[in-house]
């Protein structure tokens, strides 16, 4: 399948699928990278249907580095969890040092 002919929700993934580990991206840099700067909201819901897809949803965070999709994680706190995992700091639901961990596809791709 050409790039071109990729749905939004894939262009999404495709997007996702290349943010480097132990970095973030916000959903509306995503959009902004898509060209529809103002679909932060349907990122989002791309990335809510991502499971199964080899996706790494974790690290795709609202603009102020809040979890705002952990809810749609299984368990309490996977999310929180992963991105641990990688070596981003978390506190109360949100990124800490979030400028310094923080990927745009804009410039990375």
């Amino acid at each position: 399948m050409k790039p071109e002919t990729l749905s939004f929700y894939e262009k999404v993934y495709e997007v996702a699928r290349q943010i480097p580990y132990g970095r973030v991206t916000s959903y509306g840099a995503i959009a902004n990278y898509l060209g529809a700067k103002r679909s932060a909201r349907l990122v989002g819901y791309a990335m809510n249907g991502s499971a199964g897809k080899d996706v790494p949803a974790h690290r795709v965070v609202n603009r102020k580095g809040l979890l705002t999709g952990k809810h749609h994680f299984e368990g309490t706190n996977l999310m929180q969890q992963l991105l641990e995992s990688e070596g981003i700091k978390v506190k109360d639901n949100q990124i800490q040092n979030f400028e310094k961990v923080f990927w745009d596809p804009v410039e990375g791709l």
